[in-house]
């Protein structure tokens, strides 16, 4: 066996974690940092949270969409130069975080345009650029990855940018960001770290560290993903879901994911489906897909799910099908609590797309390390149902 494993990242974690910015940013010498966020982080007073720790002059960028292209990122990187800026730190989900680390690598890189070094896992070490993430959601994990995923708008796909030096220097893991998210958000992102940490579990390029912080994050979820929904204020539960989405984003930036995210990434760029919506309709449907290849490994799911009693008294044979069915059950229990989407059949332009979704999923580098071959049409059966909605 031979793997590599990256994780360069400083973490700030719990209660009050945002009063060590000042203090971070001192250690890199960062005196007038670009803050990165969005038109509705920033309508909700989310900088104001972060900058009544900070003392330093700063400036401030808002037009970040919520389906960030590489357009957005350019024109950041205009920006900072323009306003003399010294390090950059991203307050959102995975969009912002996405679009800072393609403005950090460009700014490092020195580069005129980002497809210069997009998908480029070679990349030398660059520039010195500062760079913090702050997330407000708990599911991408983009504060702990190695990878960014954004959209060419021209090309109608989503492109890759992927490098060992894209890592953010310092994570804030405060639970006072992800507080007042929405019940649905909560649910939707916390599936996308539920599909992080499971496709990383059992892809094939797995390796024993990576295994270690994808259960870690699938026995975390597990345990709070539903009490968050009845206690949305409990910063300890937040908390751990913060967590929970840093060790699944450290666990797939190691091992990568699988065919859920190659069809959720098409799904997304083609129909404009959430990512984390996404995650949410395609998990179990992909898992039935690769059960005959990953039986045993699905089987060890229902362990890290907190399904002791249910393990022991079922046949060794049917573990993996009971992990999905239970899987199927919490998915369905989110979607009568908070209206998570859970069925591709709520995408109404799907039909009239499947060909144009099925050709992108198939050319998606994630599809490489599913542990089951899939082509064009096995993807167009999964999304026709063939293997449940």
């Amino acid at each position: 066996m031979y793997f590599e494993f990256v994780n360069k990242t400083k973490v700030c974690a719990g209660q009050n974690a945002l009063s060590q910015l000042e203090y971070e940013c001192q250690q890199y010498h960062m005196k007038h940092p670009l803050i990165l966020t969005d038109h509705v982080l920033y309508q909700l007073k989310y900088v104001d949270i972060l900058t009544k720790h900070l003392s330093l002059d700063y400036s401030l960028y808002t037009d970040i969409p919520v389906d960030s292209s590489i357009h957005t990122i350019e024109d950041i990187q205009d920006y900072y130069i323009k306003e003399n800026c010294d390090g950059l730190i991203a307050l959102g989900g995975g969009s912002v975080l996405d679009t800072a680390k393609g403005v950090y690598l460009m700014l490092s890189q020195e580069c005129e345009s980002i497809e210069d070094i997009l998908g480029f896992e070679d990349l030398k070490l660059g520039k010195d650029v500062p760079f913090f993430a702050i997330p407000t959601t708990s599911g991408t994990g983009s504060e702990a990855t190695c990878v960014a995923v954004v959209s060419h708008p021209e090309k109608q796909v989503k492109l890759e940018i992927i490098s060992q030096h894209i890592q953010s220097h310092v994570a804030f893991l405060d639970p006072v960001l992800t507080q007042n998210l929405p019940l649905k958000t909560t649910a939707s992102t916390g599936i996308d770290a539920l599909t992080h940490a499971i496709e990383a579990y059992t892809c094939s390029q797995k390796n024993p560290i990576s295994d270690a912080y994808a259960i870690l994050a699938i026995q975390t979820i597990s345990q709070n993903i539903l009490k968050v929904i009845d206690n949305p204020k409990d910063e300890n539960i937040r908390l751990n879901l913060a967590l929970a989405s840093y060790e699944a984003g450290c666990a797939f930036s190691n091992s990568m994911v699988g065919i859920v995210h190659a069809i959720g990434h098409a799904l997304g760029a083609v129909c404009h489906v959430a990512h984390g919506d996404a995650m949410s309709m395609l998990l179990v449907p992909c898992m039935r897909y690769n059960l005959e290849v990953n039986k045993d490994l699905y089987g060890d799911l229902l362990l890290y799910l907190g399904q002791k009693e249910l393990y022991s008294q079922t046949p060794k044979e049917q573990l993996g099908q009971k992990a999905i069915d239970y899987i199927a059950s919490l998915l369905q229990t989110l979607h009568e609590k908070t209206n998570l989407p859970v069925s591709l059949e709520s995408v109404e332009s799907l039909p009239e797309n499947i060909n144009e979704v099925a050709e992108k999923a198939l050319n998606d580098g994630a599809l490489i390390v599913n542990n089951k071959y899939a082509n064009k049409q096995d993807i167009i059966n999964i999304l026709e149902g063939h293997y449940g909605y």
